[in-house]
């Protein structure tokens, strides 16, 4: 039986995100560490981008009167 991995919220990934840059940025790991803590941070990477895009896309969206969806624009 396989167990399903609960997906972390974008404030998580982010928090996650910043200790991993942290730890880059001290210059203490080593090259190996680097490189594996260095892919972790573009995967979370991607998956805030994914997150901020359909967030984006879900709040351009309105709902008219009939129900319809519509695209949202600013008329100035």
């Amino acid at each position: 039986m396989t167990v399903k991995k609960e997906e972390k919220t974008f404030e998580e990934q982010v928090r996650e995100l910043e200790t991993i840059v942290g730890e880059l940025e001290s210059g203490e790991l080593d090259l190996d560490k680097s490189i594996v803590k260095y892919t972790e941070a573009m995967k979370l990477i991607e998956s805030c981008e994914t997150k901020l895009n359909n967030a984006t896309e879900t709040i351009n969206k309105l709902v008219d009167k009939n129900g319809k969806i519509t695209d949202f624009e600013i008329n100035e």
